[in-house]
């Protein structure tokens, strides 16, 4: 339910129920059969690492009492990235997984992180992230409060002086709907109980936000892109949606935050944006893979919504090495990518004559953070946010446009670039828009 739960598969499920009958009820927790609460573990498994040359899923079971070796895969030595993968199961179907990542052969850092059992689902509890002697430089403890609460403690080395507290997921905050033409912001979520936020989300009848987590099928969609790892949230919508809030101040932000588990959600997410009247998706994301679009492909052709797409910041030609969704073939996607004030192709930015429509001035682009604090970057994806709010302006002021005469309106406003002269975009340049 929470994205930070990971289900576990029907081989998990047999072994849980087989760690369960050895070695005590569901209920029951590793510290209550061993005596050792998380951090124990996290430290034992930790220092049998340097205890043990080289380590071994079997020196770091007999280091914690009670546990059960459930696999160990590693990546050989002469790869760039070399390391040792174990995992055991704890009393109780509390679960240790301990990542070694090795230089030459030998432990570069450790990372230990103690899985909670709850209702035969896994939720991230404690990480302990080691040097390569074994020593404990610091650790990440995520807490699930009140539903839908959850926040992330940044500790010390000790595992337990706090550094700072970061939300992974809070309730929505009370506003008002600014009453404007409807854009979705379809990216890893976003931060929206900061006041940046309250009165710019769109709102039902009864007052709640209409945004939606695809991701964990919830309806709180918090900015963390969690497929690096359930303590190493990526914030992207935030700052890209902060531009947005910025120049179209009357529009309606509605947060989706994208199914990386299940592509073929995207299409639930057009059908949302149809019964919720959202005119323009706004999408600073992509992948190379085709088949993860497919389905977004079919439920968005002919329906009456803009799609806002960034060309991506792989340095390529699109049009000879795709990127989806900004290399489908549909009338009403609009390709952005970024460009300098001057007209120059953006460094790092992708390109296509055939699948790149416009360039917008996306260079050292003022932005909030998920913390509520100013920043500058740079980006197709700050393209994205450029482009959606010229379009939410005109939408603004003649609500009858279509999806195909809104795209006209915008690219009928390009120009060609004084530099970018082998025309590496299909129409043009938009020197500044934010201009009406």
């Amino acid at each position: 339910m929470i994205c930070y739960i990971t289900k576990t598969s029907w081989s998990g499920t047999i072994l849980f129920f087989l760690a369960s009958f050895l070695l005590g009820s569901p209920e029951t927790k590793a510290e209550e059969l061993s005596g050792q609460p998380a951090k124990t573990v996290l430290e034992r498994a930790i220092s049998s690492v340097c205890a043990d040359t080289p380590p071994t899923g079997f020196s770091i079971q007999n280091a914690v009492p009670q546990s059960w070796l459930l696999n160990e895969t590693s990546l050989p030595a002469s790869s760039p990235r070399a390391r040792q993968d174990i995992r055991l199961v704890l009393p109780g179907g509390d679960e240790l997984t301990v990542e070694i990542r090795l230089a030459e052969g030998s432990p570069r850092q450790i990372r230990a992180t103690y899985y909670r059992n709850k209702d035969n689902a896994l939720l991230p509890s404690l990480l302990a992230i080691a040097d390569g002697s074994c020593v404990v430089r610091s650790a990440r403890k995520i807490r699930f409060e009140d539903e839908p609460w959850v926040l992330m403690d940044q500790l010390e080395g000790d595992m337990e002086t706090l550094r700072w507290t970061e939300t992974l997921q809070a309730p929505w905050p009370d506003g008002t709907d600014p009453g404007g033409a409807r854009v979705a912001f379809v990216d890893s979520g976003l931060a929206y109980d900061l006041p940046l936020f309250r009165d710019r989300l769109a709102r039902d009848d009864g007052g709640a936000p209409i945004g939606y987590d695809f991701w964990d099928m919830d309806p709180w969609p918090y900015d963390g892109d969690t497929s690096r790892g359930a303590f190493l949230p990526v914030r992207h919508g935030t700052a890209v949606a902060s531009v947005f809030a910025r120049e179209a101040p009357n529009a309606a932000l509605v947060p989706l935050r994208y199914p990386r588990p299940d592509m073929s959600r995207m299409a639930d997410i057009v059908a949302r944006a149809l019964d919720d009247e959202i005119r323009i998706l706004a999408m600073p994301l992509g992948s190379n893979s085709e088949k993860d679009w497919t389905d977004f492909a079919e439920a968005l052709k002919d329906q009456n919504i803009l799609a806002i797409v960034s060309a991506g910041n792989n340095g390529r030609d699109i049009d000879a090495q795709p990127v989806y969704p900004a290399a489908l073939d549909l009338d009403n996607i609009l390709t952005v990518t970024s460009a300098d004030g001057f007209g120059r192709l953006a460094p790092g930015s992708n390109w296509g004559r055939a699948s790149v429509d416009l360039m917008v001035p996306a260079e050292n682009i003022a932005v909030t953070d998920f913390r509520g604090a100013a920043g500058v970057t740079s980006g197709s994806s700050y393209a994205v946010p450029r482009l959606a709010a010229l379009a939410a302006r005109l939408l603004e002021k003649d609500p009858a446009l279509t999806a195909l005469e809104l795209k006209a309106l915008i690219t009928a406003r390009a120009v060609a670039s004084p530099f970018e002269t082998e025309g590496r975009v299909a129409v043009g340049w938009i020197p500044d828009p934010e201009k009406d």
